[in-house]
């Protein structure tokens, strides 16, 4: 299990000073100079995109994906690897350099731009979008903002992708990364989407930790 202590103690600290995501940054750049570690960068694929990517391939020719929270680049250079034209971005520049850094010859764009106030021109952009660890992360009152703009992204006719620690109601929030509920997530479907298949899959790494594996489509407008 990673030691998630010191991103835990930004957070908190980030939060009582008003700036609920500028922990990020700051923990990226105490990982780079060795001081502390990102616990969500294992440097590899997420194993339930390439889960899902085993039960529903999609054609990728001519298409754009967006990688959301992309951290050090390994899912948005999958994605590219697949046939997408990928960007990929991070609130923090250090990860933007990061995975720049480990992938000099990338053809993804790697970008820093913040969730909660994206650049303009994603609107209705992307065929493909990939979602994994970023809003859980997020403090709940900050959570429909960021939905509602990945949401806003989505080409229609496209296709999301959002993986998630998941809980019950009956459960408790517990401490950072919050685990989500299906009503949390049932919130992307007021903003044009709709739901293709949910599943609850047990944590490959953490026993009794379950996680959400939601495919949405954007309605044809």
């Amino acid at each position: 299990m990673p030691d998630r202590t010191r991103a835990r103690e930004l957070a908190a600290e980030f939060n009582r000073k008003g700036d609920p995501t500028g922990w990020f940054e700051a923990l990226y750049r105490e990982a780079e100079a060795g001081k502390s570690a990102v616990p969500w960068v294992d440097l590899c694929t997420n194993p339930y995109l390439l889960g899902f990517w085993k039960a529903h391939p999609q054609p990728t020719a001519g298409k754009s994906a967006l990688v959301i929270g992309c951290a050090l680049g390994d899912d948005a250079e999958l994605l590219s690897s697949w046939g997408f034209q990928t960007t990929a971005f991070d609130i923090s520049e250090t990860a933007i350099r990061g995975a720049r850094k480990r992938y000099p010859k990338s053809t993804v764009e790697y970008r820093a731009a913040n969730l909660l106030d994206p650049p303009s021109e994603w609107v209705l952009h992307f065929d493909f979008i990939f979602e994994a660890n970023t809003l859980q992360v997020l403090p709940a009152a900050l959570r429909p903002q960021a939905i509602k703009n990945i949401s806003s992204f989505l080409h229609p006719g496209g296709l999301l992708v959002v993986i998630a620690r998941g809980r019950e109601p009956s459960e408790p929030e517990g401490q950072m990364p919050w685990p989500l509920t299906r009503e949390e997530l049932s919130a992307f479907t007021t903003h044009g989407l709709k739901v293709f298949s949910f599943e609850s899959i047990p944590d490959l790494t953490e026993p009794g930790v379950q996680r959400f594996r939601v495919l949405y489509t954007a309605e044809k407008r």
